[in-house]
């Protein structure tokens, strides 16, 4: 039963110095930034939901690629040249506002204070990017994905609702996506639920040996439940992902409905597509005169329960009435 239709990838051409120039005629310059993403969903017309709300956002907001709006893309396909290069040559390309998804914001900050950055991240103020949401200050704006401990405490509830013999849970997750404060986030969160939590965490670049290392690793310490943290490499990883936790029988919960599509449990996602159309309305603030310091940072509100009936079955569980009611969309 499908109530809403799945979430896309969180996800062209590869940004160079001659593209750069070549497209600049079109007028303002955007560059995207997202390492861990395929530089080919970062378009209109794409199969990730969010980069279609972005670009229809700007669209509507009178920024239209190849009319008026050139933009570059730097994805996982140039992550042999290092993060800091890139950065350097996008900086050079002298764009008017840079996109930066995930992790590397703190990078251009670093590098430029005149270029204004937005960013869809986690926890700007524990990542050192901004001192408060409100004034953020500097050349750094955007949205944030994190909530505090309240997501994960939600996400909690609800994978102890599903399976109420939980009692040790391991987060699966980017090494730099915990250190840079989502760790302490869901530390905070397991205290608060009386769980006993670890972490099992992944460096990059990733793919399958390393989040079957990081699986197994869990099961090893004892863990008997999962939570996949939200990071554009584990949302590009999804499939992979969704089949070790499966092929190890544990029940987990995901940060996004495409992980439910792909077979996993269940998820609890904020609403990535507001998201984005909020980074592409602080693109277009900046793009007509803003100053991003004055642009407070959003952060999420909205939240989807995804649930997943034929993997519930597969692990023997049976699905409480009240989750099927609350949740906003069922895989059968």
């Amino acid at each position: 039963m499908r109530r809403r239709h799945v979430i896309g990838l969180i996800g062209g051409a590869m940004l160079s110095p001659l593209a750069a120039r070549a497209q600049r005629a079109a007028g303002r310059h955007l560059a995207i930034f997202s390492p861990f993403e395929p530089a080919a969903v970062m378009r209109e017309n794409s199969e990730s939901r969010y980069y279609a709300a972005l670009f229809a956002e700007l669209r509507r907001l009178g920024h239209v690629e190849g009319e008026n709006l050139a933009v570059d893309r730097c994805g996982r396909e140039r992550g042999s040249a290092g993060a800091a290069a890139l950065v350097t040559e996008i900086i050079n390309s002298k764009p008017d506002v840079v996109y930066v998804v995930g992790v590397g914001a703190k990078l251009f900050q670093q590098a430029t204070s005149r270029i204004p950055i937005v960013t869809l991240t986690g926890d700007p103020v524990a990542q050192g990017l901004i001192r408060t949401l409100a004034h953020p200050g500097g050349n750094i704006t955007g949205v944030s994905v994190d909530t505090g401990p309240s997501i994960y405490g939600k996400r909690i509830a609800l994978l102890r609702e599903m399976f109420p013999k939980l009692a040790k849970l391991a987060c699966v997750t980017l090494r730099s996506q915990w250190e840079g404060g989502q760790g302490h986030d869901i530390h905070d969160a397991g205290e608060a639920a009386g769980i006993d939590l670890i972490a099992s965490l992944v460096d990059a670049p990733t793919g399958e040996v390393a989040y079957r290392e990081a699986i197994a690793r869990a099961q090893r310490r004892g863990a008997n439940g999962l939570m996949v943290g939200e990071n554009p490499d584990s949302t590009a990883n999804r499939a992979v992902i969704a089949a070790l936790i499966a092929d190890a029988a544990m029940p987990a919960i995901y940060p996004f409905a495409e992980f439910v599509e792909a077979g996993g449990l269940m998820a609890y996602a904020f609403d990535a597509v507001e998201l984005s159309k909020r980074a592409a309305d602080n693109i277009d603030a900046i793009l007509r005169g803003a100053d991003p310091g004055d642009i407070p940072f959003y952060q999420a509100t909205k939240f989807e329960l995804s649930l997943n009936l034929k993997a519930a079955r597969s692990l023997g569980l049976a699905v409480p009435a009240t989750l099927l009611a609350s949740a906003d969309e069922v895989v059968e």
